[in-house]
């Protein structure tokens, strides 16, 4: 990885209370503490995906910023993140700027929809992200982490600041992270990315934009 780094370089004091007030101040972060995206960490990150830093995915809507694969490397330093996981924060985000998700539109819409992403294939299994039960809340990093970077990117990167351009009425903590697989082990029907043409034996990441869930349950 030839290419040097285009982020710009801030000192911070050498303290956890320093760095995070710092990222707070400068309208960074979810309100929950981030790791600190030092250029050994995005580096560390980048090498998870191979490309060069300047590589660019894209542009991300409503703020029409030009995407780089190290600008999302900063924003998964920061969920937490590990290179192994960076793969599919890069399929997450080039799905989330594909024309017909419109992100533009569900992202800063007052009914305050958020981005769920959906894992299929073998990489669900490598980074054991949870398809099974509480799949939906805490407890598993790749879960919380993946989800989490891609909704910092969209924040920092699109420019979704609430009360901004994120005009959400009462907004939901899915948009914290929600990033689960599916459990195509116990699953009766045909695999999500099946369905959608994909071999069975591919890694693919879905994204849809849903305002809340509901427990369908059987008592008998």
């Amino acid at each position: 990885m030839a290419d040097q780094l285009q982020s710009s370089r801030v000192r911070i004091k050498d303290s956890l209370r320093a760095i995070q007030d710092y990222l707070w101040e400068q309208g960074w972060t979810d309100g929950l503490p981030v790791v600190a995206p030092t250029e050994p960490l995005v580096r560390e990150m980048l090498s998870g995906y191979g490309g060069e830093p300047s590589d660019s995915l894209g542009r991300i809507q409503p703020g029409n910023s030009n995407v780089t694969l190290e600008k999302l490397a900063v924003n998964a330093v920061m969920a937490g993140c590990l290179p192994e996981h960076f793969p599919v924060v890069v399929a997450a985000l080039k799905a989330a700027l594909r024309d017909e998700f419109n992100l533009a539109g569900n992202a800063v819409t007052t009914g305050g929809a958020a981005q769920v992403l959906i894992v299929n294939g073998p990489i669900a299994k490598e980074l054991n992200i949870n398809g099974d039960a509480a799949c939906f809340g805490p407890g598993y990093r790749a879960n919380a982490a993946i989800g989490r970077a891609l909704r910092l990117a969209i924040r920092n990167l699109g420019g979704l600041i609430p009360g901004d351009m994120d005009k959400a009425t009462l907004s939901t903590p899915f948009r914290y992270s929600f990033c689960f697989s599916e459990n195509e082990d116990l699953s009766p029907w045909e695999p999500r990315h099946v369905e959608l043409g994909y071999d069975s034996t591919a890694s693919t990441v879905t994204i849809a934009a849903i305002l809340g869930v509901y427990n369908v349950m059987e008592s008998t």
